[in-house]
């Protein structure tokens, strides 16, 4: 399928492993201009994907990422907020630092970046947002922290997508379930306990296996293209069946 995606310029917040790097890589054999930032560089990208290097947790850093991204490959025409993380423990025990340290993470870099990228989009009467949330911000689970920021994320994307649709810019998350790659914290848990984590699999997840970056990023790439034009505000889980929600 042609998704008309050639020469659209891509920024793709934790962009250099995991989903982000399959998202970026996605958009690139689409033929888009594409750039990534992340706190440090995973692994090596083709020498056309620049990786900016910074913290998306501090204002100012975010400021200067913006700026470096766009004095790279020009105005935005598409930005993927993927950057996320969880932390912390039981509510009791978490600290007020670690939800703040996990909004900034999760939620406020993609509402500052959607924000950065809006009078560009505008201009051009046209720009896709795309959140990458999780299931756990559809419904319980995982920590509270994670959870409580990714349900804000999910409201903020319907928001604003009623706010700019009629000005030609579409905005949407992706759900994913839970996905296996070699810097993931599944990796990490598969290799210290097998037995208990392909249970966990067979047990919560219907597709009988992780889901992987590719899958992810194959939906991302759709949701930004103009087939899914008629798209917006919409939260799509990605998830092999795992999630408990019958909407």
């Amino acid at each position: 399928m042609n998704l008309q995606l050639k020469g659209k310029t891509v920024f793709v917040t934790g962009g250099t492993k995991g989903i982000g790097r399959a998202i970026a890589l996605a958009f690139a054999d689409e033929g888009c201009k594409v750039a990534v930032c992340a706190r440090r560089e995973e692994e090596t990208f083709p020498t056309d994907i620049p990786v900016i290097l910074g913290d998306v947790t501090k204002f100012e850093e975010r400021e200067r990422i913006f700026q470096e991204v766009t004095a790279r490959i020009g105005p935005i025409d598409i930005l993927i907020n993927n950057a996320g993380g969880s932390n912390g423990a039981e509510i009791e025990k978490t600290t007020m630092d670690e939800f703040q340290q996990a909004f900034e993470l999760n939620y406020f870099s993609a509402v500052h970046f959607s924000k950065l990228v809006l009078p560009g989009m505008k201009a051009n009467k046209e720009g896709a947002i795309i959140q990458v949330s999780s299931i756990f911000g559809r419904e319980s689970g995982g920590k509270a922290t994670y959870n409580n920021a990714k349900a804000a994320l999910i409201s903020f994307t319907k928001a604003l997508a009623d706010e700019v649709m009629h000005e030609g810019i579409r905005v949407n998350s992706v759900a994913p379930g839970s996905v296996l790659h070699p810097t993931g914290n599944w990796q990490k848990r598969l290799n210290e306990n097998p037995e208990k984590i392909n249970q966990f699999v067979q047990t919560n997840i219907p597709a009988g296996r992780f889901g992987k970056p590719e899958e992810i990023a194959d939906v991302v790439v759709f949701l930004a293209s103009s087939k899914a034009s008629w798209v917006t505000g919409s939260s799509l889980q990605v998830d092999g069946g795992q999630s408990k929600m019958n909407m």
